[in-house]
């Protein structure tokens, strides 16, 4: 009867349809990320992806053919990185406290395989996979290492003074990876996780007397590397002479940094234009990946180069403010972890292309060109963001 007079019942949607109307429900629900730390993300990834080929497409069509060689991978992994970054933000980050031992384990003995890989420039950084690129351990331990040391300080903050606690976890950890790094050899990459375990200990409560201790033991294990590896001495010392005249040896281990010099005072002010560089035809030697900022300041001068900086700048005082007002100790350490490795990495690789510092063969966070770490940034400021989900408001 009730048919007859109201008509016949609407049908049930299909499960189908129920399981994706519930799972909208839920990602609607989910907290708010952090709308600004996202943004400065978004426009640094898309500075870097178009810096990327316009420094990289005449070195890419020279040596392989196409001048799509460096920006068809990175778009790919830029895309894939976006997504990792995203799915990151929508876990709890609290799941990361217990796979971070098995990352750690995972990151040393991967620093372990990419020491029987070919060379590569002197160096053996990159484990060749066949049919996929290769895979670059270091940028793994950085991620493995924030981790580690924010689990552990998160469990033990209250104890954070005393040396079996404060000190010498931390000093076996960075001890382990520092030495299979210094076999690559991979100086910059050792410096980058040493400086990000000892800001990591010193936000963490690690007792200010310790830190004298490390520096005495730091310069120990130096003395100790460059009389059991001693032809770490040699690639050391032609780094520091080339940096203090680079014109003892222009057509060899000064080559670089010269012409990375005579690039960013061409860019004056304003620059040459996008595009109109003439370094990068094969002046400059790797203008896709450890100089391309000296590309930047030739194509975009000063303005352009501020702009880099004043991004960086702000994404670590946003990053700071993310974890000032995370949930708990855990959330905040990975904060500042995760966003003073960007930073510092950049700060580096400026001060390499600008010759304030020897050359050390690091990276442009989100500029140079590099799967591996690429994804690994994006997925490190994913945890970012999902500890922004959880922050206090304010």
């Amino acid at each position: 009867m009730d048919t007859l007079l109201f008509g016949a019942a609407a049908p049930a949607p299909p499960p189908a349809a129920r399981s994706r109307a519930g799972a909208l429900r839920r990602l609607a629900a989910q907290p708010g990320l952090d709308v600004p730390f996202l943004v400065l993300l978004l426009t640094l990834l898309c500075y870097g992806l178009v810096m990327l080929f316009s420094a990289g497409y005449a070195v890419g069509l020279y040596r392989f053919g196409s001048a799509y060689t460096y920006i068809r991978p990175q778009l790919l992994f830029a895309a894939l990185g976006v997504a990792a970054m995203y799915a990151a933000s929508l876990v709890d980050y609290h799941v990361w406290h217990k796979l971070a031992w098995p990352l750690l384990g995972v990151s040393l003995a991967l620093l372990v395989v990419v020491l029987f890989m070919p060379e590569y420039s002197g160096c053996k950084r990159w484990i060749v996979i066949p049919g996929l690129g290769t895979l670059q351990p270091s940028e793994i331990a950085k991620f493995a290492v924030v981790l580690v040391f924010a689990h552990i300080i998160s469990l033990n903050h209250d104890r954070m003074k005393t040396f079996l606690t404060g000190v010498l976890p931390f000093a076996v950890i960075l001890g382990a990876v520092a030495v299979l790094m210094l076999l690559e050899p991979h100086l910059s990459g050792t410096l980058i996780i040493l400086c990000i375990g000892a800001v990591l200990m010193f936000v963490g409560g690690t007792g200010l007397q310790w830190f004298a201790l490390a520096g005495a033991l730091g310069a120990s294990a130096i003395a100790a590397a460059v009389v059991a590896l001693p032809e770490l001495v040699p690639y050391a010392m032609s780094r520091v002479e080339s940096w203090q005249n680079p014109f003892l040896d222009p057509l060899g281990a000064g080559h670089q940094t010269i012409q990375s010099l005579y690039a960013i005072a061409s860019g004056g002010a304003a620059g040459l234009g996008l595009g109109n560089s003439r370094q990068k035809y094969l002046y400059v030697p790797e203008p896709q990946n450890d100089f391309i900022f000296s590309i930047l300041c030739e194509e975009l001068g000063f303005i352009g180069a501020a702009l880099v900086i004043v991004l960086f700048l702000l994404l670590l005082l946003r990053g700071m403010s993310i974890a000032v007002r995370a949930r708990d100790k855990f959330g905040a350490l990975l904060c500042v972890g995760f966003v003073v490795q960007v930073v510092l990495q950049a700060i580096l690789n400026i001060a390499v292309v600008t010759n304030t510092i020897p050359n050390t063969g690091i990276s442009l966070p989100f500029f140079s060109s590099g799967g591996t770490s690429l994804m690994m940034l994006l997925g490190e400021m994913g945890i970012v963001l999902s500890v922004s989900r959880q922050a206090d408001a304010r």
